[in-house]
């Protein structure tokens, strides 16, 4: 009888271990699937971007014939994001398609007719309204990633981690250049 109580004890513990070990193992995946549909809600604004590029860049090489060079950055960086592959390439394409952008709607400020143009001003502001979005869907993101993060180096999961090969992700960090301090001048030129 007392071999019974002992075997059964054994056996209750043992299905709590796996039971613990299921429930760590399902809350890794679920950060995991976060991590990738949090991904996946960037990339549907990083498409539309993408899409929207070229009417305004159409848009801008009828005014900017002596800017050649901006346009190009833009054709060049977006061109980088299609044939990014791996997630490091695919954030720095896309940090560079940023910059380009900026750069791009900071050289239109010389051309007072292309921005009262009203093609380029509806397309300016989609860009700008989807810029926003992904900014939003990049903090989302980056939680995600962090949480998850975490969740794979802390003991117990660590272990689970470890033996079902989950790998930690990369945050979303902007180009260091953009901390620097921005110059702002009230002169006219």
């Amino acid at each position: 009888m007392a071999a019974l109580i002992v075997l059964g004890a054994i056996l209750l513990i043992v299905a709590v271990f796996i039971a613990y070990v299921i429930m760590i193992y399902n809350a890794l995946i679920r950060l995991k699937n976060e991590t990738e549909k949090s991904w996946s809600n960037i990339d549907v604004l990083l498409k539309q971007r993408f899409d929207e590029l070229p009417k305004l860049i159409k848009v801008c090489e009828g005014y900017m014939q002596h800017e050649k060079n901006t346009l190009e950055s833009v054709i060049k960086a977006r061109s980088m994001v299609g044939e990014a592959h791996s997630e490091q390439e695919k954030l720095q394409a896309q940090n560079m398609l940023t910059d380009t952008l900026k750069s791009l709607f900071a050289v239109t400020e010389r051309y007072p007719d292309l921005k009262a143009d009203t093609a380029f001003s509806s397309l300016g502001n989609r860009i700008s309204e989807l810029e926003d979005q992904i900014a939003d869907r990049r903090e989302m993101f980056n939680e995600y990633v962090n949480l998850y993060n975490i969740r794979i180096a802390q003991f117990p999961d660590v272990l689970i981690a470890t033996k079902f090969n989950f790998k930690p992700k990369t945050l979303w960090e902007i180009n260091p250049a953009h901390r620097a301090d921005v110059e702002v001048s009230f002169n006219q030129q």
